[in-house]
């Protein structure tokens, strides 16, 4: 049996379940209760994951926003932001995304360009998991090893798919907002491929009212 950390998704989306636009481009679904929910979720767990996706689409820190948080974190004898990884098989990412910086781990496939990784490996950390893409199970391996036992994945879609089609997210952290979005081509939470039968069926284990929205907490019932 694979180590790995203990995985949950963490997401927004409107009341007919998208997470962007159609431009994809970031939108503001959640409220100010929301986003403080979400610095605490990141400031528990000990590795934050997005896909390049993301990166492109919403350039993303994926820092504490709270310096109180920060400085707890430090006072456990942790860094002060948690690990920042971005799934990415063949280094898209721009040398100058706001994820990048000491503390960041870019995860690619062997395909990558070497002149990618050379630019890259200038600001981030990076490490080869899988022959044509990540290979997601390699990756949560590694950070299993290197101490990781908490990871919080923000997305995107794709991403999100990936890791639920693999069977490695523990629990869904759905903050559903008070808004409707639409478009057919719009990112959903999960997108990918999708399942035609045997569908993985969720446990619900808490439901609240959060800003002007509803917060939904699930498991995935393992087969």
């Amino acid at each position: 049996m694979m180590l790995r950390p203990f995985v949950f998704i963490n997401s927004a989306m409107s009341a007919d379940g998208k997470i962007s636009s159609v431009l994809r481009e970031q939108v503001r679904i959640s409220g100010p209760d929301d986003k403080a929910r979400v610095d605490l979720l990141r400031a528990g767990s000990d590795a934050i994951m997005v896909g390049v996706g993301t990166v492109l689409a919403d350039d993303p820190g994926l820092r504490l926003k709270s310096k109180e948080l920060r400085l707890k974190r430090a006072g456990q004898g942790k860094t002060e932001n948690p690990l920042r990884v971005v799934a990415d098989s063949l280094a898209r990412t721009p040398p100058d995304s706001s994820v990048l910086g000491p503390g960041c781990l870019l995860a690619v496939s062997k395909s990558a360009p070497q002149d990618r990784l050379e630019v890259l490996g200038k600001r981030c950390e990076i490490v080869i998991c899988g022959e044509g893409r990540v290979s997601l199970q390699e990756l949560l391996s590694h950070l299993c090893q290197r101490g990781v036992k908490r990871l919080m994945v923000e997305g995107g879609a794709t991403l999100n798919w990936s890791m639920i089609e693999c069977g490695l997210v523990d629990e869904l952290h759905v903050y559903v907002g008070p808004m409707i979005i639409g478009g057919k081509e719009a990112p959903t939470l999960v997108d990918g491929t999708g399942y035609r039968c045997d569908f993985p069926r969720l446990k619900l284990l808490s439901a609240k009212k959060v800003d002007d929205g509803l917060l939904l907490k699930w498991s995935i019932r393992k087969p």
